[in-house]
């Protein structure tokens, strides 16, 4: 990567609707993908209750988020992370309102919400899969820890 993305932020906070599903996947991806090297956080515009199916997801890639305990916006400062990245359309918004005074960089990366799926609990296992597998990819390209130092 070129450009502004390539820096890899010191302080990374993942803001979602619901601080239950998708945030904590991707900080508990985040945290393991720059082995901490990176400050990671999590939060939603409402604090929500951790869903068993993003456990079980993470789980299988041996990542326990079964501690993590759901907060909102309103329990960090957004002020004091480098990179805010949102992962809905409406944490988006909320973010643009919190950096209209700062140079606070904001990333918005589109993601599914698992918990609209219905079916089987495999079928809905496979929706938060796919979307814990889009996050890594994502966080993989995004934050290169390929450079010499790497552990």
């Amino acid at each position: 990567m070129t450009g502004p993305e390539a820096k890899t932020p010191r302080s990374v906070l993942f803001l979602c609707n619901l601080n239950a599903v998708r945030s904590p996947m991707a900080k508990a991806l985040a945290d393991h993908h720059c082995r901490r090297r990176v400050f990671v956080d999590s939060a939603g515009i409402r604090a929500g209750e951790l869903d068993g199916f993003a456990v079980a997801a993470m789980d299988e890639l041996g990542l326990d988020i079964l501690g993590h305990e759901p907060k909102q916006i309103s329990d960090v400062v957004p002020q004091d992370f480098d990179l805010i990245v949102t992962l809905s359309p409406e944490a988006h918004h909320q973010a643009l309102e919190f950096t209209l005074d700062s140079d606070l960089a904001v990333e918005y990366w589109p993601t599914p919400d698992p918990t609209a799926t219905e079916g089987s609990r495999e079928v809905i296992l496979d929706a938060y899969r796919a979307v814990r597998d889009r996050l890594r990819t994502r966080i993989a390209e995004r934050f290169d820890f390929a450079a010499p130092g790497h552990l």
